[in-house]
């Protein structure tokens, strides 16, 4: 059941990401839950094979470059589905910051850890 509330939590966040910023488009509610899905997917899959690839610039940059990371990710998902939309790599980095923040809030706001 906590699955199931964090999902639509984070589709919740998606839209409100989208209603704030003007470059990402989301057009529906079932939209917002599919995209919320395979964001968590490529979290999950491909997000930590970059992170280590990408080690020397991170450790470099002190850790700023997997902001960037995940501002691609976002946008390369957003590119990938139908639906949902972002239009530049600064609204993939921006949303993708956006988004973490609104569904970090929302989840600690509302899941219970019992």
């Amino acid at each position: 059941m906590k699955l199931l509330l964090g999902w639509v939590l984070n589709a919740l966040a998606l839209l409100a990401v989208a209603y704030l910023l003007p470059n990402i488009h989301v057009a529906s509610f079932t939209s917002a839950l599919v995209a919320s899905l395979i964001i968590g997917l490529v979290n999950i899959l491909i997000r930590p094979v970059l992170i280590v690839l990408t080690l020397p610039i991170t450790v470099f940059t002190l850790g700023l470059f997997i902001l960037v990371i995940n501002g691609l990710l976002f946008y390369f998902v957003g590119q990938s589905l139908q639906g949902f939309h972002v239009d530049t790599l600064v609204a993939g980095v921006l949303g993708a910051l956006l988004y973490s923040v609104f569904s970090w809030l929302l989840t600690a706001l509302l899941v219970d850890d019992k």
